[in-house]
């Protein structure tokens, strides 16, 4: 497999303080890539690096092969097969599942074009398979306010597929959830990732050791370990500053 998304010395500082030190690493194609490490470590502004939210001051994030994404805006870098989910769901709690996904399925990155803009019928043929796919096939007419919290995360997770990325970026997906619904996202994750490649911000353990292909591990905006779960976990270091300290106990 290829890499998706090769990260190069990449440095963010906040009024001189190194919120990201000096990364390298990549992602390759049809992974599930979990970034884990302590609060405060850098993980979700690396990934607000990746989508465009900050600017790096130091190094590159290379997508595709050849699309420096530090030189896009974040609404371009949408547009070229990127999308993020943040960890509170933002659907529309007075559409309904279905207009969610059409809304999300016409989006020209613009609300106004997208509400006088009906799904052609190979986005319907799409929405119906994402539906499916998420498991809210059902619950398509019911308003989105009425899920529960993990219907609604599956729910933002089928309106960024319904975009058709190529790297799906997020953050804390099963935050708040109970086991059952925790296992049902990361099938899901599974799923995707066939199509689409998955990065992961969690401090979930059991779900990292469930799902990860490959983990890569932060501290203080560097990179302390990386690799696969069993080898991870079993690291000193990591041990010492996350695992042994509370990372376990997000379980």
């Amino acid at each position: 497999m290829e890499d998706i998304l090769h990260i190069q010395d990449l440095t963010v500082k906040f009024d001189g303080f190194k919120a990201v030190d000096h990364v390298n690493t990549a992602v390759r194609q049809g992974e599930i890539h979990f970034f884990i490490g302590p609060n405060g470590a850098g993980k979700t502004t690396l990934l607000d690096a990746i989508c465009g939210r900050v600017k790096p001051a130091v190094g590159h994030i290379i997508f595709n092969g050849s699309v420096d994404l530090t030189n896009y805006a974040e609404d371009q870098i949408v547009n070229i097969g990127i999308g993020r989910k943040f960890q509170v769901p933002s659907v529309f709690a007075g559409l309904t599942v279905y207009d969610n996904m059409e809304l999300a399925a016409v989006k020209k990155r613009s609300l106004t074009a997208s509400i006088f803009h009906k799904a052609t019928q190979e986005q319907v043929e799409l929405i119906d398979h994402i539906l499916h796919t998420i498991g809210l096939d059902e619950k398509r007419g019911q308003l989105s306010a009425a899920l529960s919290h993990g219907e609604k995360q599956w729910l933002e997770i089928g309106m960024l597929l319904a975009q058709q990325p190529r790297l799906m970026l997020l953050d804390e997906p099963v935050a708040g959830m109970g086991r059952r619904e925790t296992e049902k996202t990361g099938e899901l994750l599974k799923n995707i990732a066939v199509d689409c490649t998955v990065v992961v911000v969690e401090h979930d353990m059991q779900f990292v050791r469930d799902y990860a292909t490959k983990v890569t591990v932060l501290h203080e905006g560097a990179i302390l370990d990386e690799g696969s779960v069993y080898d991870v976990q079993n690291n000193p270091k990591v041990i010492d500053v996350y695992l042994g300290r509370g990372g376990e106990q997000d379980a």
